[in-house]
């Protein structure tokens, strides 16, 4: 029987290579001159400090624009509060990775209340969709895709 797995994951050498650029472009400029701000990867979470929070949230933009050239979709960015210490302000920003459990219980009600002819089953942080008929699959797919949970959907592994 044909199936596919639904994922949720982000490249981390895309994400490196978003991060390098974001720092050349800080580098260079202007309303960033004469201003201690930094943009650091350390294993998967991004940490920002700059001296204020509007220049967080500039860096913050900055970061999303080169990750949207790189192919990394904006809604795997899940950003944590903004900390002042002392004259600066930081905020880590994490990515989604894997199925959340809340995103696939209602990605299976959502599957399961269109009625199509497909099986899914939740395995750790991904779904396992099967079906008799690559047409349901694919469906299945489109509904998927039109979901909005705050999470980016890949698909994975499809086989006849």
């Amino acid at each position: 029987m044909p199936s596919f797995d639904i994922v949720s994951e982000v490249d981390s050498v895309e994400i490196k290579n978003a991060v390098d650029n974001s720092k050349r472009e800080l580098d260079t400029r202007f309303d960033f001159r004469n201003v201690e701000s930094s943009i650091e990867l350390n294993k998967e979470i991004v940490k920002i400090t700059s001296e204020s929070e509007f220049q967080v949230d500039q860096i913050v933009a900055i970061l999303r624009n080169n990750l949207a050239k790189r192919g990394v979709d904006a809604n795997a960015l899940e950003r944590k509060a903004v900390t002042f210490s002392g004259k600066t302000a930081s905020q880590n920003i994490e990515f989604k990775q894997g199925v959340e459990g809340t995103n696939a219980k209602k990605l299976v009600k959502a599957i399961k209340d269109a009625k199509l002819k497909v099986q899914v089953s939740i395995q750790g942080d991904k779904l396992r969709v099967t079906g008799k008929k690559r047409d349901d699959l694919q469906a299945t797919m489109a509904l998927v895709r039109e979901q909005e949970l705050g999470q980016p959907f890949q698909f994975d592994n499809f086989r006849d």
